[in-house]
């Protein structure tokens, strides 16, 4: 199995603000106060308010009690007024959701829209609606691995709904919304004890506790320092086709070992009992030794006009 994260990794990893919703709220004056604490964040999505603020000449404005909630959003003082940004369960705690924002954020997750909720005050009152297109390459690396026999999973801190539909995007058809770090981990452990060799791919901080846990951690080599760090394998792009290309690699690097461990013994399976039998001098027997050495090297130096299935096809890796 080999399991997904979202942003950054099957995605392009630059999310934009593309929509806002506040009907009893000034557009502007929430985005400012929205984007005044999302500035200690150093969350991906803050980078897309930060952006829009940017294009619409806002300034940002100081900010107070600033509070991040791993896999949940972030808290802050602005301007005397107590701002929260965040997920729907944590907008839940916060106060009752309206159902006009409800039904919203709903249409936006059915169109693998990210749905970030503002209350300020204590009170629901925006919605931001954020997109991070599919790379081009994450489809054709899930059908890659599915032909090669190989399950796929998908997961994300994101919503079940919007998870779902860029599943659908990339031919994944199981994926897990609303997954916060340790649950990631602890779904990869939970694969694990049912027998099955896991491979966690992912590029940020989040991801980190599940590609330790995984089996084999690969990261992303456009991600953050410490999932290159924590994962077994760093691809140099940011190719997700290139997961199926180092499984490749390992199999293939597998089955020249086997071969090289045969060519190995076998030499001396069939010459210590002959040489036991007196019938092997030690000039054969030296003979014998040079030519499983040259065997194994032989056929080691074989890999050089070997390509994984990525550049046999004749796609650009």
């Amino acid at each position: 199995t080999v399991a997904f994260d979202k942003t950054g990794t099957l995605t392009i990893g630059k999310p934009a603000v593309i929509d806002i919703f506040c009907p009893d709220a000034d557009e502007d004056s929430l985005l400012q106060q929205v984007v005044s604490v999302q500035q200690g964040s150093e969350h991906p999505l803050a980078h897309a308010f930060l952006a829009l603020a940017t294009e619409r000449e806002l300034d940002v404005l100081p900010v107070d009690d600033f509070r991040s909630m791993v896999g949940q959003g972030v808290r802050g003082v602005v301007d005397n007024h107590a701002v929260v940004i965040g997920s729907h369960e944590l907008m839940a705690e916060e106060s009752e959701l309206p159902e006009v924002l409800l039904e919203k954020a709903r249409q936006w997750e059915d169109q693998a829209r990210t749905v970030v909720w503002a209350a300020v005050d204590g009170a629901v009152v925006g919605l931001f609606a954020i997109v991070d297109p599919l790379r081009d390459e994450s489809r054709a690396a899930v059908e890659g691995l599915h032909a090669a026999g190989l399950a796929t999973l998908l997961l994300s801190g994101d919503s079940e709904r919007a998870v779902a539909s860029i599943g659908r995007q990339a031919g994944i058809l199981d994926t897990r919304g609303k997954v916060r770090p340790a649950e990631k981990a602890a779904l990869i452990q939970a694969l694990m004890a049912d027998d099955k060799c896991v491979a966690m791919v992912g590029d940020g901080i989040n991801d980190a506790p599940a590609l330790a846990a995984a089996d084999v951690g690969i990261a992303m080599g456009s991600g953050t320092d410490i999932a290159m760090e924590t994962a077994g394998i760093t691809l140099m792009r940011p190719d997700p086709r290139l997961v199926q290309a180092a499984i490749d690699v390992s199999r293939e690097m597998l089955r020249k070992i086997r071969q090289n461990l045969f060519w190995a013994f076998i030499y001396n399976v069939v010459g210590i009992p002959l040489a036991a039998a007196g019938y092997l001098s030690p000039t054969l027997a030296a003979a014998a030794m040079a030519m499983s050495s040259v065997s194994v090297v032989s056929n080691s130096l074989l890999l050089r006009r070997w390509q994984p299935r990525l550049l046999q096809s004749g796609r650009s890796a």
